[in-house]
């Protein structure tokens, strides 16, 4: 008879590996990652890497590889540590977001890897209903949206109340983070971090900067998230 409970036991670390058992482990790890990589998609319907979606699916099996190949051996493990401790990965940083559904697939090999597949897939069902319930409800998003306002003005014009009145009709926070003179001085770059709230016009914010500053450059970009490096 079947024992339900066996699932939930991690066997792998103390078993001799088998053909049979690697295989079974190495599918599952490839479907629990499959799982991952379709709920990622679901949750972020406005635009994905189709390079990260495949990671997602190959990552579980992965790692489950790894665990399976070093057991309970601690000389393999150190083995294994030297040998991956040459790759070098150089990327940018990524986002939290992307982070964070590595390590569940990472998370759900390693149950994989050990055995404890009934655990592996209970904490991906829960987690993926989580990401989608969390996607779903939009959680955590901000109503305001954050921008950097690049704008020129002439010398001529004091630049620590130069748009005080503009921001005040529209109700726009701001805040000055950086000031730097070009063309030999004749004029000033300001740079404002600014706070526009959904019923702000933006189209009328800018030409009314555009009227105070003589229709000089002038430019509004999304603001990195989480950065200071303006």
């Amino acid at each position: 008879m079947f024992d339900f409970e066996n699932i939930f036991n991690p066997t792998t670390a103390s078993t001799t590996m088998s053909f049979g058992s690697s295989v079974v482990t190495i599918l599952i790890a490839i479907l629990l990652g499959g799982i991952i990589s379709y709920t990622y998609m679901k949750s972020n319907p406005n635009g994905y890497s189709q390079n990260f979606t495949f990671t997602m699916v190959i990552l579980p099996a992965i790692v489950a590889i790894i665990i399976l190949l070093i057991g309970s051996n601690i000389a393999r493990a150190f083995s294994l540590a030297g040998a991956f401790s040459i790759i070098r990965f150089r990327s940018a940083p990524g986002d939290p977001k992307d982070i964070a559904h590595v390590l569940f697939a990472m998370a759900a090999g390693l149950a994989c890897g050990v055995g404890a597949f009934g655990y592996a897939l209970l904490f991906t069902i829960i987690m993926c209903v989580l990401m989608v319930v969390l996607s779903k409800f939009n959680f955590g998003a901000r109503k305001s949206a954050q921008k950097l306002l690049k704008v020129t003005i002439p010398e001529s014009l004091s630049y620590e109340e130069a748009f005080d009145e503009v921001f005040a009709q529209f109700g726009v926070e701001y805040e000055l983070k950086k000031l730097k003179t070009t063309e030999l001085g004749s004029l000033y770059e300001l740079l404002y971090a600014v706070t526009l709230q959904p019923a702000t016009d933006q189209k009328a914010f800018m030409d009314a900067i555009r009227c105070r500053n003589g229709n000089l450059d002038l430019s509004l970009t999304m603001a990195p998230v989480g950065g200071s490096d303006y």
